[in-house]
């Protein structure tokens, strides 16, 4: 099957839903919103026990793609919702067990989708940053309450206040991931681990995996809704127009607080 940029695989109860946007993987609201599709059709499919969420290139997703300008962005519509995290809400509500192969670079929104899946395994090449702070720009798709919840709410602020990259080893140490294994096995592992699950009763995984994320849906669109309308301010700032700048020529931002 096909949903836009992302392909999906069905074998052995496992289904490998691949982001196709090499190398990079840049995402925007179609490719967020093909994705809650694609999981939603896995949801809908009984020969479906696990999800593997994977993708080509060199990054898993490298967050929005700057170069293009701010505009990358979407704003809020006239009721205060951000078309994005419409769709991230909508791949958190999924019923289905999930599992990352996080082979490479997982930034920005790239970290947000990277937490939508229940496990991760990735290798001490990948990276984790939540660099809003180096945008000017509040963090999005849910991060102020999921990244909290895997790592503690220090590790969290440190990760938000600095913007700092965390590598593989790290993330593992820190619960961010789960396995680290070499390159080359992260998507076999993140596979095997499908496997393991989907071997089990699936009523049963559903039903604990629902007990266990029970109110989650409701508190991500809370969060999602809050962290939009900071955005949507900061969006106007002088400091946000830099900040997208300076990403986009690697170079540190001037910022002002204004």
């Amino acid at each position: 099957m096909q949903f836009g940029d992302i392909s999906v695989t069905l074998e052995n109860h496992v289904a490998i839903v691949e982001i196709q946007r090499p190398p990079y993987n840049f995402f925007d609201v179609a490719l967020i919103e093909d994705l809650a599709d694609a999981f939603e059709a896995l949801d809908a499919n009984p020969d479906c026990r696990a999800l593997v969420l994977a993708a080509q290139g060199k990054a898993f997703c490298a967050g929005a793609n700057f170069s293009s300008g701010p505009s990358v962005l979407e704003q809020s519509d006239g009721k205060g919702r951000n078309p994005l995290y419409v769709a991230a809400v909508r791949l958190f509500s999924n019923k289905k067990p999930v599992v990352g192969a996080i082979h490479g670079a997982a930034i920005g929104g790239g970290l947000g989708l990277a937490l939508v899946p229940d496990f991760r395994v990735t290798c001490p090449e990948a990276s984790f940053a939540a660099n809003f702070s180096k945008l000017g720009f509040h963090p999005g798709f849910g991060l102020t309450h999921t990244l909290p919840a895997i790592i503690g709410q220090q590790k969290a602020a440190l990760m938000f206040y600095t913007g700092r990259r965390i590598k593989g080893e790290q993330a593992c140490d820190w619960g961010l991931a789960d396995m680290l294994v070499s390159a080359d096995q992260v998507r076999s592992e993140a596979i095997a681990l499908a496997q393991e699950i989907a071997g089990n009763a699936p009523l049963a995984v559903m039903s604990v995996r629902a007990t266990l994320r029970q109110g989650l849906t409701e508190m991500l669109q809370a969060v999602t809704d809050h962290e939009a309308r900071e955005q949507d301010w900061q969006r106007l700032t002088e400091d946000f127009q830099e900040g997208v700048n300076s990403v986009a020529e690697r170079r540190a931002g001037m910022f002002k607080g204004k």
